[in-house]
């Protein structure tokens, strides 16, 4: 809640980032993250509405919930190798959101990660990823385009409710089940694959 706090060099000597810890710093535009941190706790830029761009250390292993929910003016991230997992929610309302890369080494993306993440036009998930959230991707509207990784055996909940600017989606072999209005609002898809696998749609 320090409102007026615009900018700050977090030292060598931190290793860590606790939770809500920046949390409504809403004029915070530039934060450098040095590469001793390896942690970095739920909601700890939550509403840290004018960061715009932010690098995150090579020695982070999970984006926990909510990190960056409601950083509105936040255009693009890059993902380190080192993460494994990205958090509920934890991009959560970032409209701003343009661009995001996703390292090879994560294999789960929670509930709500991506929600309302309405200028991200697509991303690729890579290979790794087995597991995907219920409302991860929900709201995206400009979202055209997506490929889902053969390790994902589940769609879950309002997975891609509200994209309605995705137009063709092909779901791999792995997939077995489609859960509850996975696809609801999505007014412009026109082509769907649903694989063999399938046995249940929600």
């Amino acid at each position: 809640g320090c409102s007026s706090l615009s900018s700050l060099v977090i030292p060598d000597s931190v290793t860590s980032i606790g939770f809500h810890a920046f949390e409504d710093c809403s004029s915070l535009s530039s934060i450098v993250i040095p590469n001793s941190i390896t942690c970095i706790g739920d909601s700890a830029f939550y509403k840290c509405s004018s960061l715009s761009s932010l690098v995150i250390p090579d020695g982070v292993i999970s984006i926990f919930d909510s990190v960056f929910r409601h950083c509105s003016s936040l255009t693009d991230i890059v993902l380190p190798d080192s993460v494994t997992s990205i958090g509920d929610y934890a991009f959560a309302f970032c409209r701003s959101l343009t661009n995001i890369v996703i390292s090879d080494s994560v294999t789960s993306i929670g509930r709500g990660a991506f929600l309302n993440c309405r200028s991200l036009t697509d991303i690729v998930i890579p290979a790794s990823v087995t597991s995907i959230g219920d409302c991860a991707f929900a709201a995206c509207h400009s979202f055209t385009n997506i490929v889902i990784p053969d390790g994902v055996t589940s769609i879950g909940d309002n997975v891609f409710s509200g994209c309605s600017s995705l137009s063709s989606l092909v779901l791999p072999d792995s997939v077995t089940s489609i859960g509850n209005s996975a696809f609801s609002g999505c007014s412009s898809l026109s082509s769907l694959v649903i694989p063999d696998s399938v046995t249940s749609i929600g």
